[in-house]
């Protein structure tokens, strides 16, 4: 199933699986969102949770049970329930059930909520930890803003001028070792070679937005205030860039396996709601 929202600005998209948005279309008709080709990857913008990335062996334990989850969890691939809605808002959710709970012990319910405001598409995730346990997870965004012209026409512009430093990955897992992206004016103009060793994995910024410029002209900006690690990724020759605000990240090397003891692992306590929002703003 589909849920489409509007406004005097914009037409989002949604389907019911995984809560996934799939288009993002200005009153021309532009499209700003990955078609979700499978020849280069198959998802538009899938949320992240209970995990961003990968586990150890793609295991972790509770209470040294060992359980098993799939890069990124498993949310993406569920239906979700529309259980609200209006010209320019909607709002998706999922509960734990008892496949969920085989692989993540915890009873929980996870909203997705669209809203549309001027040129501005709103993303809100709300966790609700429905056991009397404390409940550790991480919930992340992976947002493909299609650029249908030449890659190397576009730049990023961070909000901050800052040290761009990033974790580099090693099979799947965050490694010890960083490099520094190197800047020009403020800006990084984009090239393929930037992602021969996969995403780009800053656990902290100073920015709180980050713009994509098409010639030097604004093209679409995400706003990830409320995030404090951000991941960049393309594929080879591919047509997006994923901008992707996350709580969260793949394993180290070194990690226990305990959840609880992830690094950048989240903990809501018992029957507590956690929030956070990011935004796809069209410039």
């Amino acid at each position: 199933m589909i849920t489409i929202i509007s406004n005097s600005k914009l037409t989002a998209s949604i389907k019911h699986t995984g809560a996934e948005l799939f288009s993002l279309k200005n009153t021309h008709n532009k499209e700003y969102i990955w078609e979700g080709n499978p020849a280069f990857w198959g998802k538009h913008s899938p949320v992240l949770f209970p995990i961003v990335g990968t586990l150890k062996n793609n295991t972790y334990t509770i209470n040294a049970m060992p359980y098993h989850l799939p890069r990124h969890g498993f949310a993406r691939d569920l239906e979700f329930n529309l259980i609200s809605k209006t010209d320019e808002s909607a709002v998706f959710s999922i509960q734990s059930n008892n496949e969920t709970l085989k692989i993540y012990p915890f009873e929980f319910e996870l909203q997705i909520i669209y809203t549309l405001v001027d040129s501005q598409l709103d993303i809100e995730y709300k966790v609700i930890n429905k056991t009397d346990l404390n409940m550790p997870f991480s919930i992340g965004a992976h947002p493909a803003i299609a650029l249908p012209e030449n890659f190397e026409d576009y730049t990023l512009e961070f909000e901050k001028k800052e040290v761009l430093k990033y974790s580099l990955l090693e099979n799947d897992l965050i490694s010890n070792k960083t490099k520094q992206l190197e800047t020009k004016e403020g800006q990084i103009q984009l090239n393929y070679s930037l992602f021969k060793n996969d995403a780009l994995i800053f656990k902290s910024l100073e920015s709180n937005t980050l713009a994509i410029l098409k010639n030097n002209t604004p093209y679409v900006k995400v706003d990830f205030t409320s995030f404090p690690s951000l991941g960049i990724w393309t594929k080879e020759n591919a047509p997006f860039i994923c901008i992707e605000p996350w709580f969260g990240y793949s394993d180290t090397p070194e990690n226990s396996g305990n959840l609880f003891e992830k690094e950048g692992i989240l903990t809501l306590e018992a029957n507590k709601i956690f929030n956070s929002k990011f935004s796809i703003e069209i410039l």
